[in-house]
């Protein structure tokens, strides 16, 4: 009965599909308000626990480049005002979360030339919010968890010798089968629809693909695509270029903005 009981639990959730604007199925197993709660308490966090800059002219610069981006968010993904904090640390990192916060290290603004390569990388990591990723992460952790469940059950009932080795096994091509790639179509995703936000908003879309040769440049002796979490620097240039023609027409030179880098 309780392998039934799981096994209808997880036909029940996968029934429970949204798409993406790009037209991929999606499996999002929480509300927008459970996200936003989470997202909040998160950044919250994280706001007090590293070092935000007071320095006045990198945040006007970060605030320009995000404001002109948020302007063009769908309301779908956040309706209220958006939270932009600047981080004082050398990390090559940014994000946005469900709740409407962004967060900017400064050590991304040592690798992203101008303010179009900075909005490659708002729009990027806006894009992940606007596709509703971290709830399709969440949910796919959580159905791996079920299905963990209900593989220790099934091989309890049939007495399987070893079970430990055949889960961890079952896990493992969780991880690189279905965990790793599902992510990085995540992140080919957000490179897509980030450079067309970016575009819209006024930034040359051209820049995506130059900032990701600097990344390249940053980042010598990564992992194989097939092991990371992530495309490899090359896969994000050919999928922008490829993509570069799209984008233009979606470029919005009359209202491109005036961020000064300091």
């Amino acid at each position: 009965m309780k392998i039934k009981l799981l096994i209808c639990l997880i036909i029940f959730t996968i029934t429970g599909c949204a798409k993406s604007s790009t037209g991929r199925n999606q499996i999002t197993l929480f509300s927008n308000s459970e996200l936003s709660k989470m997202g909040i308490t998160s950044f919250e966090e994280l706001k007090q626990k590293e070092k935000i800059s007071t320095d006045v002219k990198t945040n006007q610069y970060v605030q320009c480049v995000a404001n002109a981006v948020i302007k063009h968010v769908p309301k779908s993904a956040h309706s209220g005002d958006w939270e932009v904090v600047t981080f004082d640390s050398p990390q090559v990192n940014a994000f946005a979360l469900p709740g409407g916060k962004i967060g900017v290290y400064t050590g991304i603004l040592q690798v992203t030339e101008n303010q179009d390569q900075l909005a490659a990388i708002i729009g990027h990591e806006v894009a992940h919010v606007i596709e509703r990723h971290s709830n399709e992460r969440l949910s796919s952790n959580q159905l791996t968890q079920i299905g963990a469940a209900a593989g220790s059950a099934i091989l309890t009932q049939q007495g399987v010798e070893n079970k430990e080795t055949w889960l961890m096994a079952g896990m493992a091509i969780a991880q690189y089968g279905f965990l790793m790639p599902y992510s990085r179509m995540h992140e080919s995703e957000a490179d897509i629809v980030g450079q067309d936000l970016m575009a819209r908003s006024g930034f040359q879309p051209k820049a995506a693909i130059a900032l990701w040769q600097n990344m390249a440049k940053q980042s010598k002796g990564a992992p194989p695509e097939f092991l990371s979490t992530h495309p490899s620097n090359q896969t994000r240039i050919d999928d922008l270029s490829q993509h570069l023609t799209t984008a233009n027409k979606l470029y919005q030179s009359k209202s491109r903005p005036s961020c000064i880098k300091p």
